[in-house]
């Protein structure tokens, strides 16, 4: 019974890669999202929660609520252009290994990216001299690659779409005039669906299915992943002033771990495959519910904000994100007669850095720039289709318009410069993919808030 072994191998480890993201775009490390606030992507987030008057600091940094002016909402919204050209080759497996055999078929994917809104609205209240609360709503990770359906890495992936939204309450106790602390309780929705194709002709060839006429690439099947989970997070933080011009802030945001229960997986099977399959791994490559974990990273930011005078401010911002202790590895457990699956992604923590200045202009107008290296917790070695990640610089710029005591509208821009990541990867058949990726970004924000 070797093949039924491994065929059982293959299915946990197809099903493993899309499950374990599953029961799991990204401008920031992987698929961390940055973009919540206009006022903030003008400046690369330096200061993001030390600078005052960014109503976005109730989800980030809700100490930092003592620097916002009484009660007000803030809506923001951001575009985020993301695009990912393969440029390689697959090879199936061949006599002498992964890779050795013909040629896979198929071209390069097309553009692998998308335009992609992120909201992000926010309301905050003071509660008497001291202290404040706020409702915030952002979505603080995400990532959607889509490539063709037959192309030459369909094997590894054809759609990953991931979607985290975050409902958080928020508040905060001013201790005196130059310190203050915050804390917020949030609830994460996530959503994920991810598709790949199957490559049951080299499978079953490689079982002695050739005299039934399989051969690699002659039998591909298909399988769509889709779960979605709710659980909770918190955010604390601190600012302290040591003058009303110098304002220093230390926030942690919390690991959250998804516990998925029922998620699904759908399987397209040729009819020849599942005939083979029917006698020899009876029970597996069926529809049927699955279960894993997935924590997303906890990370902690200092940020700091100097007023250099009435018109000239400085910041500086440094987060550390903890991959590598929530993406090292996921197990994932299927109903079906499939086994178990430990998939290893060896993410890496990460460092965010940027420095960044605001201008005012006049009464009414403040110009922005801000420059920032963002570094990814992919490698080389552990690359994957489904997010080509590479370590990115920022350029960002950004103007504000104060028409009034209560309306204040923003808009930030920001480009991205990549180096062309590598892939060399081998699937669960022992085709391998090997190329490059032509990958750039650029963000478009506005934001309006206004004060009651």
């Amino acid at each position: 019974m070797q093949h039924v072994h491994s065929i059982t191998r293959l299915s946990a480890l197809v099903i493993g890669i899309a499950g374990a993201l599953a029961m799991g775009h990204a401008h920031s490390a992987a698929f961390q999202l940055k973009e919540n606030s206009a006022k903030g992507l003008g400046r690369a987030f330096a200061g993001s929660t030390s600078a005052a008057g960014d109503a976005s600091v109730v989800a980030t940094n809700p100490a930092a609520m003592r620097q916002l002016d009484g009660r007000q909402i803030q809506a923001d919204l951001s575009a985020i252009s993301f695009s990912a050209d393969f440029d390689g080759s697959g090879r199936h497996v061949g006599p002498t290994g992964p890779g050795t055999g013909m040629p896979v078929s198929g071209g390069n994917g097309g553009d692998a990216g998308m335009i992609a809104p992120v909201p992000a609205a926010y309301f905050h209240m003071p509660m008497g001299e001291s202290a404040h609360f706020g409702v915030s709503l952002t979505a603080p990770f995400g990532f959607k690659t889509d490539y063709d359906r037959n192309w030459v890495g369909r094997y590894h992936a054809v759609t990953t779409d991931l979607k985290a939204i975050d409902l958080g309450l928020s508040a905060s106790y001013d201790i005196n005039p130059y310190l203050s602390f915050g804390a917020s309780v949030f609830v994460e929705h996530l959503t994920i669906e991810l598709s790949n194709a199957i490559d049951f002709g080299t499978a079953i060839y490689a079982q002695g299915g050739g005299a039934a006429g399989f051969a690699p690439g002659n039998a591909d099947g298909f399988v769509t992943i889709e779960g979605d989970n709710n659980a909770v997070g918190y955010t604390i933080g601190g600012l302290f002033s040591p003058s009303e011009n110098t304002h220093i802030a230390l926030s942690y945001r919390s690991k959250v771990k998804h516990k998925i229960t029922g998620g699904d997986a759908d399987f397209t099977v040729p009819a020849n495959a599942a005939a083979f399959l029917s006698v020899y791994a009876p029970g597996q490559y069926v529809d049927t519910k699955g279960r894993a974990e997935l924590t997303l990273p906890a990370s902690a930011t200092l940020s700091v904000t100097h007023n250099v005078n009435d018109r000239w401010s400085v910041m500086g911002d440094v987060s550390r994100t903890a991959w590598k202790t929530s993406f090292d590895s996921v197990t994932v457990d299927f109903d079906s007669a499939q086994a178990d699956n430990v998939l290893a992604f060896r993410y890496d923590d990460t460092t965010f850095v940027s420095l960044g200045t605001e201008y005012r202009l006049n009464d009414t107008v403040t110009l922005r720039g801000g420059v920032a290296y963002d570094e990814t917790p992919t490698s080389d070695a552990h690359r994957d289709v489904r997010v080509p990640d590479v370590t990115r610089k920022w350029l960002s710029l950004g103007v504000g318009w104060t028409p009034s005591e209560r309306m204040e509208f923003n808009v930030g821009y920001t480009h991205l410069f990549t180096k062309d990541p590598t892939i060399n990867s081998v699937s669960a058949t022992g085709s391998t993919l090997a190329g490059s990726y032509d990958v750039g970004g650029d963000i478009l924000a506005a934001s309006i808030n206004y004060k009651f």
